[in-house]
């Protein structure tokens, strides 16, 4: 019997809402690169005071991977291996398939002026499989969902499969970490790809939580938070920390990514203790659909919008990133309107009945 759904928690729409505005801050305005053409100029210029804390906005990819945490554990609990299959197909792929598309199209356009990748090449990223096979990516931000897929399939083979219950979800969460230790000093390509040891404690912490929002008193499931979070954070310095160099964009300082994981995991885990059920406002459900066509599209898309509102039109760079953003969401909203709402559960209705 698949069970029945639990209540949305509308406060977790919001948090991935937020986590999806910090990617973005960080994209516009906290680093360097191609965005820069988009600008005329580096954002370092554009935002003299607001681009160092832009450069922390990268971090909204580990707030995202433990609410995704929370959420697959969430999904999984009480479902068949089918169903859970089919629930994540139809959430991921429709929006995907459009961004792709759409992405594709727009920089094939000349006055775009972005170099788009070979029609052999975007036609393999409809499988999500380019950044193992070492394709060029059609959508910057789509290295995330390589890393949501092998979670997936992780959590669908060891937990799903045999079915989900407290002690089956601990012993994964306790084994992924042991092996992502052993990974990191293994130096095995092939361990590192199937176990993730870079995000891994961000699933686990966000699966723990989950398991803390079932029973507030599981002192096994606040382990794997703790242990989470602790692994997390060194992770996150590890990867995203540099000594403080006068060629660097901004300097992140080990306090700053530190205390940006930690308010992910606080956040997400005043969720799972109801301490923000009082955040229930109808809309949150509207900006939790938008977050994922949002976070698909606002790279490149949001490269042309930046160059015309600011190169062409002359906004300031305030209103540009402001009217781009708000452009984006629109943008997310048709994605959702006309793409997720009409094929979403199409897909699901046939993968579940094949």
């Amino acid at each position: 019997m698949v069970k029945a759904p639990e209540p949305r928690l509308r406060s977790l729409d919001g948090l991935r809402l937020l986590a999806a505005l910090m990617v973005a801050a960080y994209h516009y305005g906290g680093r360097d690169g191609e965005v820069a053409r988009a600008w005329g100029s580096s954002p370092r210029d554009q935002f003299p005071t607001l681009h160092s804390y832009f450069a922390y906005g990268c971090l909204g990819v580990q707030v995202f991977f433990v609410i995704s945490g929370f959420v697959i554990c969430m999904s999984g609990w009480g479902r068949p291996l089918k169903s859970f299959f089919a629930s994540r197909a139809a959430r991921l792929l429709p929006a995907y398939w459009a961004a792709i598309v759409l992405v594709t199209a727009v920089f094939a356009l000349p006055v775009v002026a972005y170099e788009a990748v070979s029609p052999s090449d975007a036609l393999v990223n409809l499988t999500m499989l380019q950044q193992p096979l070492g394709v060029d990516r059609v959508l910057g931000v789509c290295w995330t969902l390589w890393a949501e897929v092998r979670f997936y399939a992780l959590f669908a083979l060891l937990v799903v499969l045999p079915g989900a219950n407290r002690r089956r979800v601990l012993l994964f969460c306790a084994g992924w970490m042991v092996a992502a230790a052993i990974a990191r000093g293994a130096h095995e390509p092939l361990l590192d790809i199937v176990v993730m040891p870079e995000y891994a404690p961000f699933f686990v912490g966000g699966v723990g939580l989950y398991l803390v929002h079932r029973d507030r008193r599981d002192v096994y499931a606040w382990s794997a938070v703790a242990v989470g979070w602790l692994i997390g954070q060194h992770e996150a310095v590890a990867a995203l920390w540099r000594p403080a160099s006068a060629d660097a964009f901004a300097h992140r300082t080990v306090f700053g990514i530190v205390l940006v994981v930690t308010l992910g995991f606080a956040a997400v885990a005043a969720i799972a203790l109801g301490r923000l059920s009082w955040v229930n406002w109808s809309w949150l459900t509207t900006a939790g659909a938008l977050t994922y066509p949002f976070y698909l599209v606002h790279e490149h898309l949001g490269w042309p919008v930046i160059r015309m509102l600011h190169g062409v039109l002359g906004l300031p760079a305030r209103m540009t990133l402001t009217f781009t953003v708000l452009g984006l969401l629109g943008l997310a909203w048709l994605i959702h309107r006309f793409v997720e709402r009409p094929f979403g559960p199409r897909l699901k209705r046939t993968l579940t009945s094949a």
